[in-house]
C-alpha cells in the first residue's frame, strides 16, 4: 500500500492534472476561435477524477469558465474530496 501512496498516486495525479490544465488551455482557445469546445461534462470529469485543483487554477489564471457557479463551487468541492480521499489513504495505508 505505500508503493502506492508514494509512488503510483503522485504519477496518477500528475498526468491528470497535465490533462486537465491542457483541455481547459484547448478550450479557452477553442472559445476564442469560436470553433470546437469541450464538453462541460467532460470538463468536470476531469476535475472529479482528479484534476481539480490544476484545472480551478489554470482556470482563474486565465479567466475561463469563472462566471459558471458549476465550476467555482463544483471543482473546490473535488478538491476537498481528494484532500479527504488522501488523507483517509495515508492514515489507513500505514504511512502514519
Amino acid at each position: 500500500m505505500t508503493f502506492f501512496i508514494t509512488r503510483i498516486l503522485p504519477i496518477y495525479y500528475g498526468i491528470l492534472g497535465l490533462i486537465s490544465v491542457l483541455t481547459t488551455f484547448w478550450d479557452k482557445l477553442a472559445a476564442k476561435r469560436r470553433a470546437w469546445r469541450v464538453p462541460e461534462r467532460d470538463l468536470m470529469l476531469l476535475g472529479l477524477f482528479g484534476g481539480a485543483l490544476p484545472m480551478y487554477i489554470a482556470m482563474l489564471l486565465i479567466r475561463h469558465k469563472t462566471r459558471h457557479k458549476k465550476f467555482m463551487i463544483g471543482l473546490p468541492v473535488f478538491i476537498l474530496l481528494h484532500i479527504a480521499l488522501a488523507a483517509l489513504l495515508i492514515y489507513y495505508g500505514g504511512i502514519w
